[in-house]
């Protein structure tokens, strides 16, 4: 220490300084320390950033509760979406069902009432056939019909009678005699084409056999080439043995 120093110190009376002693802290204090400093240091922050979100009017437990209650009502509604599916099914295919035992119905309901008119018209021909009975026997060819089901198939139907009051039955068969015009391949007129049945077409001689005492209603199909246009159809009713019909019947078509 300089001279000059002491006795400036010993004139003023400045005593000498005391040094400070420092204590020393090992790592692991230090670091405990450190650590605790951090979790306090980010409680006040976290704590802080709450706050702060409520007093901005910004609560998050509120908005989880929120989050957590739609979540539930969202699948609250995606059960009730899967039920109402599954119902709007079923009624839609009990509506299918429905419409089409209708469909079914009305379509059997119709042909009852055809057949229900055929029936009553047989009948009234019947009755007629009875009334004359003193008339003498003959064979006729009644209500000859033809139809088209679908583009090569035409179906046909009528009924062969005997009038009088005849002791045996009838055995013979009918012969059809089918007048088309095929169509051409440049779209004009086509040739006229001639179909003998059942000769042309062999198994369609059964429907055609006759074996009957008082009527007898025949019906069935025969085939043309695609696209034929029907003109003309005659049926003839023979007896087994003869060569000439019995009778015969015409129907043109425009």
């Amino acid at each position: 220490m300089p001279a000059w120093w002491r006795r400036l110190r010993r004139h003023f009376g400045i005593s000498a300084p005391r040094m400070a002693v420092r204590t020393h802290l090992s790592w692991p204090w230090r670091a405990v320390v450190v650590l605790g400093l951090v979790a306090v240091i980010g409680g006040m922050w976290w704590w802080g950033f709450d706050f702060g979100q409520i007093l901005g009017g910004l609560n998050r437990r509120e908005i989880e509760e929120k989050v957590t209650t739609l979540e539930a009502e969202a699948v609250r509604l995606r059960a009730e979406t899967g039920e109402l599916r599954a119902k709007s099914a079923r009624l839609e295919s009990e509506l299918a069902m429905r419409e089409g035992a209708q469909s079914t119905l009305s379509k059997q309901a119709a042909e009852l009432q055809g057949e229900n008119s055929q029936l009553k018209e047989e009948l009234v021909f019947l009755q007629k056939l009875v009334a004359d009975s003193n008339r003498q026997v003959g064979l006729s060819i009644q209500r000859l019909a033809v139809e088209r089901v679908r583009d090569d198939l035409f179906r046909y139907s009528m009924l062969v009678v005997r009038g009088g009051n005849p002791a045996a039955e009838f055995a013979g068969k009918l012969g059809l005699q089918v007048m088309l015009q095929a169509p051409a391949a440049d779209g004009g007129g086509g040739l006229p084409v001639v179909l003998s049945l059942p000769e042309d077409q062999p198994d369609l001689a059964a429907p055609l056999k006759l074996n009957f005492k008082y009527y007898q209603r025949v019906e069935g199909s025969f085939r043309v080439p695609p696209g034929a246009e029907l003109r003309s159809l005659t049926a003839r009713a023979f007896e087994d043995g003869q060569a000439n019909p019995r009778a015969t019947r015409s129907l043109n078509l425009p």
